[in-house]
Formats: C-alpha cells, sequence, structure tokens
C-alpha cells in the first residue's frame, strides 16, 4: 500500500541506540519511541513493551515492530504501521477494514488486526495495528495457498449482494471508488474511469489514450464482461485481497503456512484478483491458476477467460 503524505520528523519517531526504560500511563516501555498513547489504549492487555524497532520505510509510511509482555505472562509481537495527513489515514483505515473482513473468512490466512486509529500527541499522524508475522522470502507453495484464496472467494458473502465496499480502500497511493454497484459490469468500468481520472490529474492528459477510452468502455468491458451476468450466466461478488501481487503474499516462517498482506479490498468478481498474476514479474506462473482453478472453476463464458483475464491485469 502507498499514498501521499511522510512522516514527520518529531524525534520521537527516530530509532535510537542503548535504549533506556521508562514509564508511560502504567506501561512499563524499555525503549526511547514514544509508543502514543492511544496506540497502547488499543492493546489493553499488554503489561511491558520490551522493544519498540523500526521494521520499514519509505517516503509515505513507516512500519515498527512492537515486542510486548502481556499480562499473563506470555510474549506477543504486534505491526504497526503510521502514516500521515487524510490519505494517510483513509487508506490506514482501508486496510484494516479489508484485513478485517478477510479474517472474518479465513483468519488463518492474514494477520489478525487489532486497531486502526489516531495519535493523540500528533493528531495528523495515524496508525493500524496487527499481529506481526515472521515472513519468510520465498513464494507460497501454489497448492495451499491457492485452495486458502478460493476458500476467501467462495466462502464470502457480500452484505447486500452488490459489488463495492462500505469505505474507501487504496491499491497504491489511489484511492479506489467503491460505491455499490448491482453489476459488476458497472462497478468495473467506474472503478476504471476513477483509476484513469485521477492518473490524468497528476501526469496530464495523453492523446493516444484519449482516443482508445472510447472503445475500451463502450466494446471492450461490456463485450467481455456483460456475457458474466446475461444469457443465463451469473455470478457472485467474492471478496477480493484487491492487491494479490508477489510483494503482498509471502511464508509464515514459523507455521510455514501463507499469508496474505496489504489489501485493497471489496466484493468482485473472483478472477478479478487473478488479474496481478498475468505480468511474468509478479512470479504467479501459469501453476498457480492451474491450482487455483481446481478449487474454483473458470466462469461462463470460458472461451473469453484469457480476455478477461488481460483486462482485469490494466
Amino acid at each position: 500500500m502507498a499514498f501521499q503524505g511522510k512522516i514527520g520528523s518529531d524525534d520521537s519517531y527516530k530509532v535510537k541506540e542503548s535504549p533506556p526504560a521508562y514509564e508511560q500511563s502504567g506501561v512499563s516501555v524499555q525503549v526511547t519511541e514514544v509508543i502514543d498513547q492511544n496506540v497502547l489504549n488499543s492493546l489493553p492487555e499488554v503489561r511491558q513493551v520490551r522493544d519498540f524497532v523500526l521494521h520499514d520505510a519509505s517516503a509515505w509510511a513507516k512500519s515498527y515492530r512492537i515486542d510486548a509482555e502481556l499480562a499473563n505472562g506470555t510474549q506477543e509481537s504486534y505491526f504497526m504501521k503510521l502514516s500521515t495527513g487524510h490519505h494517510g489515514r483513509e487508506a490506514l483505515k482501508g486496510e484494516f477494514e479489508g484485513t478485517a473482513q478477510i479474517y472474518s473468512v479465513t483468519p488463518d490466512f492474514v494477520p489478525k488486526p487489532l486497531a486502526w486509529g489516531t495519535n493523540e500527541s500528533t493528531p495528523d499522524t495515524h496508525f493500524y495495528v496487527c499481529k506481526f508475522h515472521n515472513l519468510g522470502s520465498q513464494l507460497p507453495h501454489p497448492e495451499e495457498f491457492c485452495s486458502k484464496l478460493a476458500a476467501l472467494h467462495q466462502n464470502s458473502a457480500s452484505p447486500n449482494g452488490k459489488y463495492g465496499f462500505h469505505v474507501t480502500t487504496y491499491n497504491g497511493d489511489i484511492p479506489q471508488k467503491n460505491d455499490w454497484q448491482d453489476s459488476w459490469e458497472v462497478f468495473f468500468s467506474e472503478g476504471l474511469k476513477h483509476i484513469f481520472e485521477f492518473n490524468f490529474q497528476r501526469g496530464g492528459p495523453c492523446k493516444d489514450f484519449d482516443e482508445l477510452m472510447p472503445d475500451l468502455f463502450e466494446k471492450v468491458i461490456p463485450r467481455l464482461l456483460r456475457p458474466l451476468e446475461t444469457a443465463g450466466n451469473s455470478i457472485k461478488p467474492s471478496l477480493v485481497h484487491g492487491d494479490l501481487w508477489c510483494g503482498n503474499t509471502a511464508m509464515d516462517s514459523e507455521t510455514d503456512r501463507p499469508i496474505v498482506f496489504d489489501p485493497s479490498s471489496f466484493w468482485a468478481h473472483n478472477e478479478y484478483e487473478l488479474g496481478n498474476w498475468r505480468p511474468a514479474r509478479n512470479k504467479f506462473s501459469r501453476t498457480y491458476f492451474e491450482a487455483y482453478h481446481d478449487q474454483f472453476p473458470v466462469a461462463e463464458p470460458k472461451q473469453d477467460y484469457d480476455d478477461r483475464n488481460a483486462l482485469y491485469a490494466m
């Protein structure tokens, strides 16, 4: 997930060496980084924070690992992401809500989401907290990974039978248009138009692309998506991760099980999920497609499948 903005330069977010211990509102914190009180409030079972270390950083977000001792004496680690501004807030909210929806269907396929909110001490800084997992660098095994993904798609049910989502979710740094629609063709078309318009606002118009737009929306999309829901064919809205490329999935090093993260979820045609797999750079080979469709068959009309996948890869 990415979005515009950056973390402020406050020294309280600067990792330092040889940290002394200190008390923070009744929770013993043995690190120099200040964990905001609202974050601590979201983890009421934590008795003592033993370590708070920078996990990753970019121009738009920072993530941390929090190692803690719980009130029952056990140890637990948490992943926390921080970002700033309106887009930072909405992106972290969308990540929490998407992860929570996936967790409700396949709880062993995604980190358990715990909280999101706004810092008390720095009101323009926002946080998302979930369980921490040690991740390996290898791709998940096709059979188990695709079985879990198919289970997510098959066992999820849109709350109103429509395509969309109840909050804005972000694909990269672009807020998605998740307004509810009865038709997958309409939802997909409106969402794609929104993404193009957002990019045009940033990068300016493109004459060649402008010339292709009418055929894309008036001919290509209706030709490939309308048959899914007409002439006796039907599909159901499935909960999708929404940005399932190789960088958003891994093997849990402790359980040796596949896990996904950083979703930009909504209810969609399940095959939409596989659009990200089409480019070779995303490392999902034909074996993954086959393993997935062993669990969730290709929709009718099957002869349009490859063209639909190319459309979903845009």
